[in-house]
């Protein structure tokens, strides 16, 4: 039955209206407001995957005894819908996305939600609430797909019951007055992800834990938190929410490889294909904490940048530790950030040609 689901929809019959849509899409800000309608089904372990619906959003009803609010069995993925100067709307790589929902299952013992199904709930969504995509900027539809185990049973095991979600919320401009480079906390206490864990998932807890560290950022003047190993506690992994990259002095760009405790970032991944096309040579390999701030501090690292669906490609303005703090180049970026983060833009927002077919257009 799963191989073959297909969203029915149920249009909502108190959906907002123009006024105040409209008053809504004037500042969206991020993850304030919701569109009209939410994608959603059911998975049981004698059915499968069934009852799939686009409906009205609203809230879910849920026993105190439900799986997820006890053993934290819970998976998600974030991306956006565009709207291009043929006002048409377009999705950003969808199918990467539903691999890595699938991945991210795997790993918590949830059911996979096969990736055409998952593609349908994502383009019925955005089809019924096309008019609330909006223009101009960097606006955009950031779109939330998640998983959870719904089944109200007190027991350690996989949910017998998994419940299958999608909702829909403008956004504004992740940098409202110009892009902003960040300074980095480094953290050294606390870790994200351990080898045989849950870091290459895209897992609520893996963030539930980051927050105790950005925390602690925040109260140093930073913006957001870097991560090293477990292990050996030498060698930088991701953000909080970010992947990383360093541009060297050769022009030759870095990024983290992927270790099984490093989220693989949909973005991080087309960038890899980005750097190439723009004529730089990108390296996959370990790069050490001292490498980064005593490359910093000698020139040879040039330019740091971030990157993630949200902020899209953010550069970094220094790395700060309990001991220090080191700058990137002058602080505010570099030419090779800018050159990706333009390059991308001008991709998911229709202005530049799409040579590897990223871009899906919503019927």
């Amino acid at each position: 039955m799963s191989a073959e689901l297909q969203f029915t929809v149920e249009p909502t019959t108190h959906a907002a209206s123009d006024d105040q849509r409209a008053q809504i899409l004037a500042n969206p800000g991020f993850g304030q407001n919701f569109s009209d309608h939410m994608a959603i089904a059911t998975w049981t372990a004698e059915k499968g995957w069934h009852d799939a619906r686009i409906t009205a959003f609203g809230p879910l009803e849920l026993s105190p005894a439900t799986a997820v609010f006890h053993y934290a069995q819970t998976i998600f993925e974030g991306m956006k819908a565009y709207r291009h100067p043929d006002d048409s709307i377009h999705l950003f790589r969808p199918e990467a996305n539903a691999v890595r929902f699938q991945r991210s299952a795997r790993r918590l013992a949830l059911p996979e939600l096969p990736t055409e199904a998952f593609v349908d709930s994502l383009h019925k969504l955005v089809e019924i609430d096309r008019a609330w995509v909006p223009g101009g900027g960097e606006t955009s539809l950031y779109l939330r797909p998640f998983m959870f185990g719904s089944d109200p049973f007190l027991g350690v095991r996989p949910s017998a019951h998994v419940t299958y979600c999608v909702i829909a919320s403008p956004a504004g401009s992740y940098f409202a007055n110009g892009v902003k480079p960040v300074r980095i906390w480094l953290s050294e206490e606390y870790t994200r992800a351990a080898p045989g864990g849950t870091g290459a998932a895209k897992t609520g807890g893996n963030y539930a834990s980051s927050l105790l560290a950005q925390a602690e950022a925040i109260e140093q003047g930073c913006d957001q938190v870097a991560f090293l190993d477990a292990v050996e506690k030498k060698w930088v992994e991701e953000l909080g929410g970010m992947n990383l990259y360093f541009v060297l002095d050769d022009n030759s760009v870095v990024t983290p490889e992927l270790s099984g405790t490093i989220l693989e970032g949909v973005t991080r991944d087309s960038i890899l294909k980005l750097v190439t096309d723009l004529g730089y040579h990108v390296t996959e390999r370990k790069v050490s904490v001292d490498e980064w701030r005593e490359g910093a501090a000698s020139g040879k690292v040039r330019e740091v940048f971030a990157c993630g669906t949200a902020a899209v490609v953010t550069p970094v303005a220094s790395l700060k530790w309990k001991d220090g703090e080191t700058r990137i180049g002058d602080g505010n970026g570099g030419p090779v950030t800018a050159a990706v983060r333009t390059a991308l833009l001008d991709v998911q927002y229709g202005r530049a040609a799409d040579p590897h077919g990223w871009m899906t257009r919503i019927s």
